[in-house]
């Protein structure tokens, strides 16, 4: 009986670790394998959603508005946040796409938010008689900005016999800094269908 176990262990042992492969795939086809694993949010969402919101802002009349006013606006984006139940929803990404897509259009100057800090600490280390005043930077010389962008996600899901759907909401505002008016404000919308069985996914 013993030799039984230890034979069926062995073999069990063997075909669970046999049977893990891996290999490299492009974003496309992590997308279509990452929705047989999972309904939550992943990176081509987040591709999807900030392009979306750009075709949106371009369209809107007041995005017209803001160009004719500022020409290239300098640009201050507070954080996009995270309302979702989500603990673990990608905030993070979905603000450095809409920064780097921002960026990539060449219709922004940005102003870096997480940099000023930093900014602030090597001017005044500049200015306190260490470096050379020919070569030190001047306090008050930063650029101020003309626009601010802050946005938010949203998630409703709803549940029924194993089946959910769950309704991601990307709202994104933009705001002239001066008048504090509102310039714009979009949103697009991604729903994620799932089923699980009784047995498991």
């Amino acid at each position: 009986m013993k030799f039984l176990v230890t034979v069926l262990t062995a073999s069990l042992l063997a075909t669970s670790c046999g049977s893990f492969k891996a290999k490299r795939v492009d974003s496309r086809e992590s997308d279509e394998k990452g929705l047989s694993i999972t309904d939550n949010w992943m990176s081509a969402d987040t591709t999807q959603a900030v392009s979306d919101i750009l075709k949106q802002m371009k369209k809107h009349p007041g995005y017209a508005k803001m160009k004719a006013r500022h020409g290239t606006p300098k640009i201050f984006i507070a954080e996009v946040q995270n309302e979702t139940s989500e603990a673990y929803f990608p905030i993070g990404d979905m603000n450095d796409e809409l920064l780097n897509e921002l960026s990539l259009s060449g219709e922004f100057e940005l102003v870096d938010n997480k940099a000023r800090e930093a900014i602030l600490k090597e001017i005044t280390y500049q200015n306190d008689g260490m470096v050379d005043p020919a070569t030190a930077k001047k306090i008050g010389k930063q650029t101020g900005a003309d626009v601010l962008i802050f946005g938010n996600v949203y998630m409703k899901p709803e549940k029924r016999d194993g089946k959910t759907i769950k309704e991601y909401s990307v709202n994104i505002r933009m705001t002239d800094l001066e008048k504090a008016t509102e310039l714009l404000r979009t949103r697009t919308k991604v729903f994620k269908y799932s089923e699980k069985s009784s047995i498991g996914w």
